[in-house]
């Protein structure tokens, strides 16, 4: 269990740095189609950071995205090596999939867009927007991807029983 949280946590990590490395350092608009319509009209291409921000942040974005898909292998390797059963498979990656969930929705939605500086920080235009009634802006995205993660442990539990069987 301990190694599922660890794993958890590391999969939020790399989504807070891919996270950051879109709206900090990319600073692409199009990464903001998840962002309420408002946000979305209000978001101004920018310019570089800094000479480099752009291609440093796709390196970790890559990065991030290459962290939280060791998170899952670790976790089906760890399985196996371990003798889990497609229950435990599945409740380890229901554990990984509902806590980033969970993640994305109380750390990104309710703190850092409705209550935080974290996104004027990089986009000022933004900030006449934001606040705490946009929480639960996108409940229904939120309630589809929870679905989804159901599904997706499932998947991957019987991938790693299938590897394990030979």
């Amino acid at each position: 269990m301990l190694t599922t949280i660890i794993l958890s946590l590391v999969m939020m990590a790399g989504l807070f740095l891919l996270l950051y490395a879109w709206v900090a350092l990319i600073q692409n608009p199009r990464f903001f189609s998840t962002a309420p319509k408002e946000v979305q009209a209000a978001v101004q291409p920018k310019p570089e950071r800094f000479r480099g921000a752009h291609f440093f942040g796709w390196k970790l974005a890559i990065i991030a995205i290459v962290l939280m898909g060791g998170a899952v292998f670790f976790g089906c390797w760890d399985g196996i090596q371990n003798g889990f059963s497609f229950g435990q498979f599945f409740l380890r990656f229901l554990i990984m999939l509902l806590g980033l969930k969970a993640y994305d929705v109380l750390f990104f939605d309710f703190f850092l867009l409705c209550r935080s500086g974290f996104f004027p920080r990089y986009y000022p235009e933004v900030k006449e927007h934001l606040g705490p009634h946009l929480f639960g802006y996108n409940w229904k995205t939120h309630v589809l991807t929870g679905s989804l993660s159901i599904v997706g442990a499932a998947v991957l539990a019987r991938i790693c029983v299938s590897i394990a069987s030979g």
